[in-house]
């Protein structure tokens, strides 16, 4: 991948290759969900699947590959949706990318009490200091997370914010979808 960091850790280049495919794919996205295998083991078990993914011998052995999951569905709440999945053993880890708006710290105390979800989510899309962010967040099997933030206003691979606690929430709720 041309911005992805050789020397960082497979799962973090997982998150920003991620990151850059939806990045191509423009703004106002819905929700996205990936599968993460390991690369040398889908090579293995299912070289048609390689093939077609572009997986030649010449790729790298030690990453993991994202494989998009089918639509997300926009009926129901994107936790209740996480609540239902469970994943085959060849899954090493999962990733999401889902855009939301936020605030900045300095804005916490403006928040009025007492709204509801569909008030607060109103309120801040109406808030001056809100922005646009894209996060991608990816939890491993094992227990290992990564994250990417990308600010809608700083749309650019170098403003990419990556680390493994930016959405820990987020990445609690992918890591229960390999609970038994």
């Amino acid at each position: 991948m041309s911005n992805t960091p050789m020397a960082a850790s497979p799962l973090t280049r997982a998150v920003l290759e991620i990151d850059e495919y939806v990045s191509g794919l423009g703004w106002d996205q819905p929700a996205r969900l990936f599968a993460l295998v390991d690369t040398a083991r889908l090579r293995t078990q299912e070289p048609s699947l390689a093939a077609q993914l572009g997986l030649g011998e010449e790729q790298e052995t030690a990453g993991l590959t994202p494989i998009e999951q089918d639509e997300i569905p926009t009926d129901r709440a994107l936790d209740e949706f996480l609540g239902t999945i469970a994943w085959p053993d060849a899954v090493a880890g999962c990733a999401l990318t889902v855009e939301r708006l936020m605030l900045p710290p300095s804005a916490e105390a403006q928040v009025p009490k007492d709204l509801d979800e569909g008030q607060l989510a109103s309120w801040v899309a109406r808030h001056p200091e809100r922005q646009e962010v894209r996060m991608t967040v990816a939890v491993l099997r094992d227990g290992a997370r990564e994250s990417a933030l990308r600010l809608r206003e700083k749309d650019a691979p170098t403003e990419v914010l990556t680390g493994s606690d930016l959405v820990p929430g987020l990445a609690e709720a992918l890591a229960a979808t390999f609970e038994d």
